[in-house]
């Protein structure tokens, strides 16, 4: 999929060495076809590495796609330059009255708080109530997830006793989904949390169904009947080296870590961890991007998110 990014974008020059086709600008507005508009809200701190790691994830269709980037406005990033989000991101405001084919929200590392308790509570609220009119499909992501879930059908996080951290094992629960095309019976893939949804909350719900899930992880991927809504409580965005910073960035602090389970080969930090869910990471958004989003949204851009 070739995606159409700003040419001055970190990611550019990282995906282009990855020989990921980038669109640019000049070349996107001399194509006749309408693109897929997706938009990216990004809750992370790290927001190149994470803007990095999604726009690799939707480069593997030819179909052409559009990307913004979205951050809050109501809470202040203290990991990235003031430079680059004025340069390449925009605000709710500035988009309220668009319409959007597809729209990723990511995880954030504010999980042991209140959803009530985070500071851009109340302005992610009006975004994903805004979704349900201006979006077509949604793909929720780890806190994002448990965010989404929690304010769309009223699904509760719950406390872990300790942090789930590492690369699990997973099953397909419904084999038959388009989401799950090509997928093996069984595929890995790493997690990062403190907090978990229960899935006999999300099984009592008549709207919503579990479509993969982790004997060691739990719930790992869940749905709305509509397809209006995917929640990913894990993170396949994830790159080869992520959970090795996050461990190494809390030993550091002083905290006291276990090892990313299932990660490292032999539980030896020193080693090279092997990146072993990139394929499935692949296929999940390559198959929401063509399934749910290319294959399902209307002609009229002005028409996505209505019913």
């Amino acid at each position: 999929m070739p995606i159409r990014i700003p040419d001055s974008l970190p990611a550019t020059a990282a995906l282009e060495a990855e020989n990921i086709f980038v669109m640019t600008e000049h070349r996107a507005m001399h194509q006749d076809i309408r693109p897929l508009r997706v938009l990216l809200l990004n809750l992370m701190p790290t927001k190149i590495t994470t803007e990095t790691q999604i726009l690799r994830k939707l480069s593997n269709t030819p179909l052409q796609v559009e990307v913004e980037l979205l951050q809050t406005a109501s809470h202040e990033a203290k990991n990235v330059a003031t430079e680059h989000l004025e340069s390449f991101y925009t605000t709710f405001q500035e988009i309220r009255h668009q319409h959007f084919d597809g729209l990723i929200i990511t995880g954030a590392p504010v999980e042991l708080l209140d959803f009530e308790s985070v500071d851009y509570w109340g302005e992610l609220c009006d975004i994903m109530e805004w979704s349900r009119t201006h979006v077509h499909s949604t793909l929720h992501i780890c806190w994002g997830a448990q965010a989404g879930i929690y304010f769309h059908y009223g699904i509760p996080k719950h406390e872990l006793p300790q942090k789930l951290f590492g690369v699990f094992e997973h099953r397909v629960v419904k084999p038959y989904s388009p989401l799950m095309r090509g997928f093996d019976d069984g595929f890995r893939a790493p997690h990062s949390r403190y907090t978990t949804v229960k899935a006999a909350d999300i099984d009592a719900h008549p709207q919503l169904e579990i479509v993969a899930d982790s004997p060691e992880a739990g719930v790992y991927i869940a749905k709305s009947e509509d397809s209006r809504h995917f929640f990913v409580f894990g993170h396949p965005e994830y790159d080869r080296e992520t959970l090795k910073a996050e461990y190494d960035r809390d030993i550091a602090k002083g905290l006291d870590m276990a090892l990313p389970a299932h990660y490292y080969p032999n539980d030896n930090p020193a080693a090279t961890p092997r990146n072993t869910w990139r394929a499935h990471a692949q296929l999940l958004y390559t198959n929401w991007l063509n399934y749910y989003v290319y294959q399902t949204t209307p002609y009229r851009l002005e028409d996505a998110g209505r019913e």
